[in-house]
């Protein structure tokens, strides 16, 4: 019986852990979880699973549950999180909160031996310099989440890395991907929602549309997989069956395929190295789908998956910059008070008023952080 924690568990990630774990009682336990401010979902979900161990986002949340479940545990903010993610009895944490605030549970629960399921790809894109280090000093495995980062790790099983010669992330494209961006200058928060393939969070949903997801899951790939951007690509896939792909010295492409169904990629990291059968899974039929389709991204049109290789290619603090502007500007497009083109821009801008620092520590990321967010709220008069 392997014993989980969750983080996150209200979102979409988390709910279809929820589905994952139910299925396979078996197999796996959760033990403890976190949700942010979706307390009416945690207590559904409370009601539904015996968990012991539960962490809210704010004191007053947890003082409410306290009243109602004496029975539980709970804990709240930053410290409840790392402590929920290094209980004793955990084996390994699914992290699927979303943004910088999964960082410092990632890296207490490696530094306490537990085995990591990565679907808080900001963990590597902001300090991935200190996390694989962790990662490898503590001897634990990190298992990435994200459908794209799974299927490069399917595709690279049994083979040497230093027989890779590229990999090769696919996009859906998002919610705009047939329009130009003249088209893109008014466009709603309803209609960038609307997701073509995918059941995502709002952040995440927001992400694709502007392809920011993407460039984050190629700085992302860039840590799990040990390869340099020069040997990153990404291709435009309207369909989303092939989840990623990986080139080989020999010419020979492995990639994975299966239909859209995050279920897949967390149930894999929970049973890896084995597999078990996905209940409710719809199998893939190509002769059903006929074709697939392919193309690459114009940058001009995606100018946030460039800033993305930018960042990358510079290191240090400069990805940290660009998430934490990211955030902000996307939470601003939600609330409505800033247009879709505006994300990249407050993002862009804020990237070129930084002042960069090689080899940022942990305590200089929480700084540039916070520093990039009040940058972004600034520019539109929210600070």
């Amino acid at each position: 019986m392997k014993k989980i924690t969750v983080l996150g568990v209200t979102g979409s990630i988390g709910t279809q852990t929820i589905d994952v774990v139910k299925n396979h009682s078996d197999e796996f336990e959760i033990v403890a979880m976190s949700a942010g401010r979706n307390i009416q979902l945690l207590e559904e979900i409370m009601q539904s699973m015996n968990v012991k161990h539960i962490c809210v986002q704010n004191k007053e949340d947890k003082e409410y549950l306290e009243g109602k479940y004496p029975d539980c545990q709970f804990y709240d903010g930053q410290d409840g999180l790392i402590a929920i993610a290094t209980l004793t009895e955990v084996d390994i944490v699914l992290n699927a909160i979303v943004g910088f605030a999964g960082l410092l549970p990632t890296m207490e629960a490696i530094k306490a031996h537990k085995d990591i399921a990565l679907a808080n790809k900001e963990t590597l894109v902001v300090a991935g310099h200190l996390i694989i280090p962790l990662v490898k000093e503590y001897g634990v495995a990190l298992l990435p989440v994200d459908s794209e980062h799974s299927a490069i790790f399917q595709s690279m099983n049994g083979e040497h890395h230093g027989d890779i010669a590229k990999i090769i992330l696919t996009a859906s494209g998002g919610s705009f991907r047939d329009k130009s961006r003249d088209e893109l200058k008014d466009v709603t928060v309803e209609q960038a929602l609307k997701h073509p393939n995918w059941s995502m969070g709002a952040k995440i949903t927001i992400d694709s549309a502007t392809l920011f997801n993407k460039g984050l899951e190629v700085m992302e790939a860039k840590w799990l997989f040990d390869v340099d951007y020069d040997d990153i690509d990404v291709l435009i896939h309207p369909e989303s069956i092939i989840h990623s792909m990986v080139e080989y010295q020999d010419t020979s492409v492995i990639a994975q395929l299966g239909t859209p169904d995050m279920r897949l990629p967390i149930q894999y990291a929970l049973t890896y190295p084995y597999r078990q059968p996905l209940i409710g899974g719809k199998r893939l039929s190509l002769a059903d789908i006929g074709s697939l389709h392919f193309y690459r991204p114009d940058f001009k049109r995606y100018h946030a998956l460039e800033l993305a290789y930018e960042a990358g290619r510079m290191g240090g603090s400069m990805p940290c910059v660009l998430n934490g502007a990211n955030e902000q500007a996307n939470a601003l497009f939600l609330e409505r008070k800033i247009h879709f083109l505006d994300i990249e821009r407050l993002v862009e801008e804020a990237m070129r008023a930084h002042q960069f620092i090689a080899y940022p520590t942990l305590e200089q990321l929480l700084e540039i952080d916070q520093w990039a967010r009040h940058f972004v709220l600034k520019r539109v008069g929210e600070d």
